[in-house]
Parts: structure tokens; C-alpha cells; sequence
């Protein structure tokens, strides 16, 4: 049952992706207010099929018995990653993990949360971004996220991981990132907090399944 759903949410993701580019390139072509609410209302449509086609993946992720990530060289690739696409900014990605951490669940789906929060911090700090993967005392595995950003106040937090919304615009982005990494992390029976990080900036503390 699982894997028919998730065969048809991807079919309907596929068959409605193309109408969307068309609708945006059309409205593009024709400049003025009517355009512009349409290529709104696109760019939440695609962002709304990028979630659950996200979410159907990791559901079914979680029917393959004995996965196994080591975290390491996940994090150490998207470290380096991030660091080439925000050169000009000049911002470095510290990684601190312990060699023989892993993950109790899908490589794909690991690169996707810790990414997404990763991107994120560059997104918004001013120099540099630290990650620090660790074994919880209660025995999950937790990703900590700390940029030297401006932060985010108490009260945007929840709008931010239960809807998705966009703060500032000014930043690039779908709004969803953080959505999406709370609701894969759910599946998996972990959770996303959001706090201040030692520098002033925002915090993400991803806890997800462990091995061992």
C-alpha cells in the first residue's frame, strides 16, 4: 500500500510539474499584476509538490530493514559543497562528528534534512556555520546546526516549522526547508527544535534513529 502511494504521488508530481512551468513561463512572457499573483501562486504549488513528494519518499524509506548511514561523510560533503557555492561570501563550514556515528535509516534522506538545514545557516550567517553530530544521552543521534546569522525570534519559530512560511523574502529559498526536515524527522520518530546558537544566531537540533 505504501509503495502504490507513493508510485502515485510521484506520477501526479511528474504530470503537474509541466503545467506549472508553463503557467509561469506564460505569465512571465506578460508582465503586470496578474502575472505576478500567478507566478506567486506557481511558486507555492511547486514548493507544495516538492514537500509531499519529499514525504513520500521518506515513508517508504522506512520500510527497508537494517539501513545504515555513516553520518561523517555525509555532513563532510555537504560541508564542502555549501563552502564552493557560498565562496564569495566568504562563509566556512565547521564539522565536528564522531567517526563511527551513524544513522538508522536512508543515506538520500539524511542528505536532504542535514542539507537542508546546512543551506539554510549559510543562507543567513555572516561568516561561518558549525555542525556538531553527536550521540544523545537518551541515545538517538543529534545534529546541531549553529550560524552567526541574525537569529530569529521566539515567536517566528513555530510559523516557521509547522507552515513553512517565509520570513524575508530578500533570502533565497522555497520556506519549506525547515518543514520538510521536521516532518521527515517525524517519520523517522526524531524531531526539530529551533533556538538561539551561541553567537546569536539560530539554532536547529535535528534528533533522529541511531545504530547502536
Amino acid at each position: 500500500m505504501v509503495g502504490r502511494a507513493r508510485t502515485h504521488v510521484s506520477n501526479l508530481a511528474h504530470y503537474l510539474k509541466t503545467p506549472l512551468t508553463v503557467l509561469a513561463s506564460e505569465a512571465e512572457a506578460h508582465p503586470g499584476p496578474l502575472s505576478d499573483a500567478v507566478i506567486r501562486q506557481v511558486d507555492v504549488m511547486r514548493r507544495q509538490v516538492d514537500h509531499y513528494l519529499v514525504r513520500a519518499r521518506a515513508a517508504g524509506a522506512l520500510d527497508v530493514l537494517g539501513n545504515s548511514t555513516p553520518v561523517c561523510p555525509v555532513l563532510e560533503d555537504l560541508s564542502r559543497v555549501l563552502q564552493r557555492i557560498h565562496e564569495r561570501r566568504g562563509i566556512t563550514v565547521e564539522v565536528d562528528c564522531p567517526p563511527l556515528l551513524a544513522f538508522r535509516g536512508d543515506r538520500q534522506d539524511l542528505e536532504e534534512i542535514a542539507g537542508n538545514l546546512m543551506d539554510n545557516a549559510c543562507k543567513w550567517a555572516r561568516a561561518h556555520v558549525a555542525v556538531a553530530a553527536r550521540k544523545a544521552p537518551d541515545g538517538r543521534l543529534e545534529i546541531v546546526v549553529d550560524d552567526d546569522g541574525p537569529g530569529m525570534a521566539p515567536e517566528d519559530r513555530p510559523r516557521v516549522l509547522e507552515r513553512g512560511e517565509r520570513l524575508d523574502e530578500s533570502v533565497p529559498g522555497s520556506g519549506l526547508g525547515l518543514s520538510i526536515v521536521r516532518d521527515i524527522a517525524k517519520l523517522y520518530g526524531g524531531g526539530l527544535e529551533l533556538g538561539e546558537s551561541p553567537s546569536g544566531g539560530l539554532r536547529a537540533i535535528l534528533s533522529l534513529p541511531a545504530i547502536g
